[in-house]
């Protein structure tokens, strides 16, 4: 039987601003890189770091969690001009942020 993976946990939030920026470019960057650049991809992309944002500073800083609150909220995002999911959207988010702590989103490695 394999090890469970632990939960991964961000630092606390040191600057709202400059986090908020970081993910809302890089996650836009990657949504134009993925499929087609839309310009539904930078609305997107916007939400995304909101919610992510938003928890944070609710002190959430489990990434798990922080990515089914993307799910759930991204719920009641119109999707219907996008090639993108909730779903993708906060797993892209995931490996964004994962990416940037130097973790391999594939296998956990470091």
């Amino acid at each position: 039987m394999s090890k469970p993976i632990p939960p991964i946990v961000l630092p606390p939030l040191e600057n709202v601003e400059v986090e908020a920026n970081w993910l809302r470019q890089n996650l836009h960057k990657w949504l134009n890189e993925e499929f087609l650049p839309e310009a539904i991809n930078e609305t997107i992309a916007y939400r995304a770091s909101q919610i992510f944002i938003r928890h944070r500073l609710e002190g959430e800083n489990d990434l798990g969690s922080l990515v089914i609150a993307i799910v759930t909220e991204m719920q009641s995002f119109d999707f219907q001009k996008s090639f993108y999911s909730e779903f993708a959207i906060a797993n892209a988010v995931s490996d964004l942020i994962l990416k940037s702590l130097g973790i391999d989103s594939c296998c956990g490695n470091n």
